[in-house]
């Protein structure tokens, strides 16, 4: 009753500590960087670039799956020819990859 309580000062942390402490925080951001946001970034950039490149004549693979050839491209747009006298209109945003020339013959021969 008549002793106070006594409190035990924390010790000063060393100079730098605060820098030290913000290393793994810095480390994850790198990783993250690295192994996710830049491939991601950089693929993005790649399909904009193979839309804009969009021709006709140009074989394509969709991202429901269906292979065409593009026969015509306007805006937005394209109409993609997947089979005789068949055509569809699809986004530009659709086509998932560019194909080399002559794959179409190849599989209908298959």
């Amino acid at each position: 009753m008549l002793i106070s309580e006594a409190f035990a000062q924390a010790a000063a942390p060393p100079p730098g500590a605060d820098f030290l402490s913000l290393l793994p925080l810095i480390g994850i951001f790198a990783v993250f960087y690295f192994l996710l946001i830049r491939p991601q970034s950089k693929r993005a950039k790649e399909q904009k670039l193979m839309i804009e490149a969009l021709q006709k004549g140009d074989e394509v693979a969709t991202t429901g799956g269906e292979l065409g050839r593009v026969v015509k491209v306007s805006g937005n747009y394209v109409i993609v020819q997947i089979a005789e006298n068949v055509q569809v209109i699809m986004q530009k945003t659709s086509i998932q990859t560019l194909l080399p020339k002559g794959t179409l013959n190849s599989i209908e021969k298959e």
